[in-house]
């Protein structure tokens, strides 16, 4: 008799499972009834995540204080900070567009949404194994982004990722790497730069001219107007570089043979870029150098910054080809360069000036003599030829 109730009831349970599924599925939820929509979601959990997807883009006015207090915002909202990972990813996304993507205290308002004290790791299996890794991961990104643009983090970032994750962190891992090496490259570019880049272009080609002419120390940066020259189309600035040198090589160059105004050529300075147009010649080929002396001699030592100053060469027949026992630094397998220069059109008319300019600069009146070809690396191609006797351009 009991042997045949416990197997009645064995199948009652068998058979309880096909009737379940019938039935709809229900979610189980921890808040009451009233608080859940009707698509069983709460309203904070909607309110959370139209506010960290459409907060940033329906903005009126984007700069710094707005985006801070779309953080402080955040923050008020609720005491357990729902879905702060995603609203942190989307205030990444954003900085830019606010201006905000090189400010530090920025970076440390995100970081102080993060809930202070839950994500630290209680044993060692928890700190290797990246105990709450999505949310590690997502200040390591921010922590990655802040490298990328030139951001230094300082101490109290430390104190604040070490309050949420720990000193056992990977995101406290990542900062200890960060002040290791981030200091040893800031001043590591010999060619300082301001911070920020100015927008100014006069100012951006003059920084560009004078990074470039450094390679000489002897080089010059003239900057030039347009208005001084006659019958100028163009009126603008231009920022032209070159040294003694270089007026020497163009001196020495054979009347026969035109030299070429070739660009633009882009140069970056950090996130700024601006076009230049080089004075050059046409690729020849260069004398073989031969070793004479003794380079471990230090009887005769030779100056430096006197390079292929004609005063200084002993023996050298006039008009003769340039020759000597050492390269320049100008005299390059594609040609040798005369000068550099920026204009604040890029037109050719501002490059024609900008020749005109140039021949009455002490050492360079060889250039009233030669032609001028402007060999353009990007459309239009046509090639204008500058008449040594006459200010007309022909096309």
């Amino acid at each position: 008799m009991l042997l045949t109730r416990q197997l009645r009831h064995a199948a009652r349970i068998l058979q309880l499972p096909a009737r379940l599924g019938t039935m709809p599925a229900r979610q189980c939820s921890t808040q009451p009834k009233d608080d859940l929509g009707q698509d069983g979601k709460s309203p904070d959990d909607k309110r959370s995540l139209i506010l960290r997807t459409n907060l940033f883009e329906s903005a009126a006015k984007k700069d710094k204080q707005t985006y801070i207090e779309m953080v402080r915002i955040f923050e008020k909202r609720s005491v357990h900070r729902r879905n702060h990972v995603e609203f942190i990813y989307a205030a990444l996304r954003h900085m830019e567009e606010f201006g905000v993507n090189k400010d530090i205290a920025v970076y440390k308002a995100l970081i102080d949404v993060m809930p202070k004290g839950k994500f630290i790791p209680t044993n060692i299996f928890q700190a290797e194994f990246m105990h709450y890794p999505r949310q590690q991961q997502c200040i390591i990104d921010l922590l990655e982004q802040m490298e990328d643009n030139g951001v230094m983090p300082d101490y109290e970032m430390e104190a604040m990722l070490i309050n949420v994750f720990g000193k056992k962190g990977h995101p406290v891992r990542k900062y200890w790497r960060m002040m290791y090496w981030m200091p040893k490259f800031k001043n590591l570019s010999p060619w300082l730069l301001p911070n920020p880049v100015p927008d100014d272009t006069f100012e951006l080609a003059r920084l560009a001219v004078e990074r470039m002419c450094s390679i000489d120390p002897r080089s010059k940066v003239d900057v030039f107007d347009t208005k001084a020259v006659e019958n100028a189309l163009d009126h603008t600035w231009v920022v032209s570089g070159q040294s003694v040198e270089q007026s020497e090589l163009l001196e020495a160059h054979s009347k026969q043979e035109p030299v070429y105004i070739e660009g633009p050529f882009v140069i970056w300075l950090r996130n700024r870029c601006i076009n230049y147009y080089v004075l050059k010649c046409a690729p020849k080929p260069l004398p073989t150098v031969e070793q004479t002396e003794d380079p471990d001699d230090v009887s005769n030592l030779h100056n430096p910054y006197v390079g292929l100053d004609l005063r200084f060469r002993k023996g050298q027949r006039a008009g003769s080809a340039v020759s000597t026992r050492r390269r320049s630094i100008h005299e390059q397998d594609d040609g040798i360069i005369y000068a550099i220069c920026c204009t604040g059109t890029s037109t050719k008319d501002s490059l024609l000036s900008w020749i005109r300019l140039l021949e009455q600069e002490k050492g360079n009146a060889a250039l009233a003599s030669l032609a001028v070809l402007f060999k353009f690396t990007s459309p239009p191609t046509e090639v204008t030829v500058s008449d040594a006797d006459s200010n007309t351009v022909q096309h």
